[in-house]
């Protein structure tokens, strides 16, 4: 039987992992194992094991659906893709003429995260990829992503409000580490999975574990671990209660304070509120436990974290982030060996962003004059918790049809009963996914959409590009959702405004480096990596976080819109005083 090199693709987040497939005598994929001599493919997650079962699933999509049944069943026809695209168009134009453009609305879920896609249609400004500007030449701004209640928190405002870069840009220095704080999240179960196996490595070596969680995760049970229970929700209250400690016991990095910072007399103020009983009382740890964690911070030889949606997913999530951030920069833990630290400039290939769109208007949007931090750095976005009212109550006006592309929203928002009700009342919605979908009982239309298997495309780590190979055709008569996307743009009249096909998107990219994707095909792996680089610690000083190459964090001014929606924290600063900043303690 034989293999094939390649990148699996199952969790939808295309975090890349190499992989080596194994094929049948019918060339179907049976099972993956990990290609270590990938970008990243050391270890896979479980996921991989489930590989045959998802690609060849007996409830995959194989052919695009009309509904004739009443909303609320799953009673379709077999349709052809002509006869799809022409209804869609159909009804989308008969919107546009009774309602204006805006009436139609699209939101891309995680089923949209192939690289290719995320790259042609990101709205153009965007600091990430949240949601499609397929609609922006039909004369709609109401584009909505998966975004909005996940990843963007952690990913997008907390860095670039309190330390001017995205989450990406960062990481946590782990192998270096000493003291490791797993903080509302379960490594050993997420994705990239190489994350828990380097935890692991560094508990081995003597690293000492703090697992912060209401359960007892997998990291938990590593040599050296302690588990602090926490109650749900209370982490920001935790995170601002040791940074009062630091404060109070007079033990933060003062010259940074001094030197870097904007707003740390207000911060100080605003943590008096949190002393060690009042946070007891929120987050259910005892004092002692308290004081004990933020000696252990400051203390380390080395202190990182790994945090994400225990954190992220309740009403305060972009402050509970904001405040371990400021926590781990007044601990003196930031940009050093073992710390959370900077990629830095020039640490990641530059991508081509030329084509992509703008938005048509961020003021005609359902979400005009809401969420104002959230649309400025998602490139005009309007967050999608307004869609049920714009359906259901016609505030600020209403929409009428809807596209839902690799998302189950009935299944991923909460107040189901309320999304309910929006789906039900639209005129014309249209679900594309792997699967019959929650969402799917009330489409008018669903279109089988493929998995990363069965199309070619790439993947971007940062620092390396990989090409990825279609190693199988689509199951039944499935489509990738970029050819989706491409098909209704020529519908519609202005497919010419996307790039036709994913190397058209990657040959763009490449432009920008010193290759090209002939180069790109006939390398190991099918990779472009830059060459290492020496790590370089405490940046800010040297002028290596600034496009400008000036000293400092490239953060919005004090008194900018997005520090004043956020002005309870403290915030990195571009320009220094005359003072010089203090050593490492």
């Amino acid at each position: 039987m034989r293999t094939q090199h390649g990148i699996c693709g199952l969790c939808f987040h295309s975090p890349g992992c190499g992989v080596i497939a194994h094929f049948d005598e019918n060339e179907k994929i049976t099972r993956l194992e990990p290609d270590p001599q990938a970008p990243m493919g050391k270890v896979l997650c479980p996921i991989a094991d489930s590989v045959a079962e998802v690609v060849y699933s007996e409830k995959r999509l194989r052919q695009p659906m009309r509904r004739v049944g009443p909303r609320g069943g799953y009673d379709f026809e077999p349709i052809t893709w002509d006869a799809a695209y022409a209804l869609i168009q159909e009804r989308l134009e008969a919107i546009k003429a009774e309602h204006g453009p805006e009436a139609v609305g699209f939101y891309a879920g995680t089923g949209s995260y192939e690289r290719a896609f995320k790259d042609a249609f990101m709205l153009k400004g965007a600091e990430i990829y949240l949601a499609t500007s397929i609609l922006f030449p039909f004369g709609s701004p109401n584009t909505f992503g998966v975004g909005a209640p996940c990843y963007t928190s952690l990913g997008v405002l907390a860095p670039k409000v309190t330390m001017g870069a995205l989450h990406i840009e960062m990481f946590s220095d782990v192998d270096n580490s000493d003291l490791i704080v797993v903080w509302g999240t379960d490594p050993s179960t997420s994705t990239p999975p190489a994350l828990f196996e380097q935890i692991k490595t560094a508990a081995e070596e003597g690293a000492e574990i703090i697992v912060i969680d209401p359960r007892r995760t997998a990291a938990a049970d590593l040599p050296g671990s302690q588990w602090i229970p926490i109650r749900p929700g209370s982490d920001g209250a935790l995170a601002l209660g040791l940074s009062h400690l630091l404060i109070r016991d007079n033990i933060y990095d003062k010259a940074f304070v001094d030197d870097w910072t904007v707003g740390f007399e207000e911060f100080a103020a605003y943590v008096q509120e949190f002393p060690p009983d009042r946070v007891a009382q929120l987050t259910g740890i005892d004092p002692a436990t308290i004081e004990d964690l933020a000696e252990r911070i400051v203390d380390a030889e080395g202190a990182s974290y790994v945090m994400y949606t225990g954190l992220e997913y309740t009403k305060s999530g972009v402050q509970n982030i904001r405040s371990v951030m400021v926590l781990w920069a007044l601990a003196g833990q930031l940009d050093v060996e073992g710390g959370r630290c900077f990629l830095g400039q020039g640490r990641m290939l530059p991508l081509s962003t030329e084509r992509q769109l703008a938005t048509p208007g961020w003021e005609r949007s359902i979400g005009a004059g809401k969420f104002p931090v959230y649309a400025h750095y998602c490139g005009g976005e309007p967050h999608a918790i307004l869609l049920p009212q714009a359906i259901v109550d016609e505030e600020p006006y209403p929409i009428r049809g809807l596209i839902v592309l690799g998302a189950s929203l009935l299944t991923a928002w909460p107040n189901p009963h309320r999304w309910q009700q929006a789906l039900e009342k639209l005129d014309f919605l249209v679900s594309i996914d792997l699967q019959l979908t929650r969402d799917a009982a009330f489409a008018d239309l669903v279109l089988p959409a493929t998995t990363a298997f069965e199309q070619a495309s790439y993947c971007y780590y940062g620092n390396a590009i990989r090409y990825r190979e279609k190693m199988i055709e689509p199951v039944g008569d499935a489509r990738p959702a970029y050819q989706i996307m491409i098909d209704l743009a020529d519908r519609l009249g202005y497919g010419e405004r996307f790039p036709r096909h994913p190397d058209e998107v990657l040959a763009g990219h490449l432009a920008k480096s010193d290759t090209t994707l002939a180069d790109l095909m006939l390398a190991e792996r099918k990779v472009f990596a830059l060459p290492p680089a020496p790590m370089v610690y405490r940046k800010w000083e040297k002028g290596l976080l600034r496009a400008d190459g000036k000293p400092g964090f490239e953060t919005p001014r004090a008194n900018s819109r997005s520090n004043r929606q956020f002005s309870s924290s403290t915030a990195t600063r571009g320009c220094p005083n005359t003072r010089s900043p203090m050593k490492r303690r």
